[in-house]
């Protein structure tokens, strides 16, 4: 198999190519390869040009209903065969995936709307193909989470993605209570008719004065933001039916670090630096530190810095 560079070449030198080599050479893979294609949540003007060249230029689209997916395509006149791959056929479709890339075939995995796994269908896909051996390669965009967070206004330094809540009542007090003391901004998806249910759940749990921020329908006609306490919120989603429709991310805000807290990650910092200091170089050591403890690279880089000087 040639490398990416000299499929570049190929295509780089005026000769005539194949559509799948011009794909190639745009994203510098070779064939074989499954791209996981992000589309937009809403607005169809946050498609991107290097989704609508993949999705053009690869031997076949597995998409989470392909009758939802079909006007996408259509609205962008992309041809592509596409195949459905939902929760209920996944392993047979990976396997179907799998097959077509041992051709030399190249797939794309779309969902409904934004970034594929991400509360949809892929995850068994993704992980069957890379056990496999071939690569997957992102094609980033839309994705309703960041979306909301990055107009929130709450704290984005730290954050857990949380998904959907369990639909059963004693299970979501549960998932909720899990969460209660967690430092980081938590996000959720919640689907129309459990809203008002779990607002109400999450007021019982982190108390009605928790900060938050309801988002509705980002990116479309009838988008909505709105930050409050927890009981404003269920109160005025409650009392208004149309904020009970279409697609919905909370976000809360986590909980102060405390005193004893924060000198308790110090701690770990230090120690963790200490011993990675003893056998790498700063830069490495920052990193390895990064990963272990999920502070932020600056703070343990200055730490480092620090600890370096302390002991010469």
């Amino acid at each position: 198999m040639q490398d990416a560079e000299s499929e570049q070449g190929a295509t780089d030198d005026g000769s005539t190519a194949t559509s799948n080599e011009k794909l190639r050479a745009r994203q510098y893979w070779p064939p074989s390869t499954l791209y996981v294609v992000a589309t937009p949540i809403g607005n169809l003007g946050d498609m991107t040009p290097r989704a609508i060249t993949v999705l053009s230029d690869v031997d076949l689209i597995a998409a989470e209903d392909t009758r939802h997916s079909s006007s996408l395509l259509r609205h962008f006149g992309i041809s592509t065969p596409m195949l459905a791959c939902h929760d209920h056929n996944e392993t047979e479709v990976a396997e179907n995936i799998i097959a077509r890339l041992a051709k030399g075939q190249s797939v794309a995995l779309i969902s409904d709307a934004g970034t594929p796994l991400i509360s949809d269908p892929g995850y068994a896909t993704v992980r069957r193909v890379r056990e496999q051996g071939y690569r997957v390669s992102p094609v980033p965009g839309a994705c309703a989470l960041t979306c909301a967070l990055s107009v929130a206004g709450l704290p984005t330094d730290r954050f857990s993605f949380e998904g959907f809540l369990p639909a059963k009542a004693g299970q979501r007090d549960k998932r909720l209570a899990a969460l209660r003391e967690q430092t980081g901004s938590i996000i959720f998806y919640e689907a129309p008719h459990r809203i008002v249910a779990s607002l109400t759940a999450m007021v019982d749990t982190f108390g009605p004065d928790r900060e938050a921020v309801f988002a509705r329908e980002l990116t479309k006609r009838y988008e909505t933001l709105t930050g409050g306490t927890l009981a404003t919120l269920l109160a005025e989603v409650s009392a208004e039916r149309n904020q009970q429709r279409g697609e919905m991310v909370i976000i809360i805000k986590g909980l102060a670090m405390t005193e004893t807290q924060r000198s308790e990650q110090e701690l770990l910092a230090d120690q963790v630096l200490t011993t990675l200091l003893g056998e790498l170089p700063v830069k490495q050591a920052t990193g390895l530190a990064v990963k272990l403890t999920g502070l932020k690279k600056n703070y343990l880089y200055n730490r480092a810095i620090d600890l370096v000087k302390d002991t010469t």
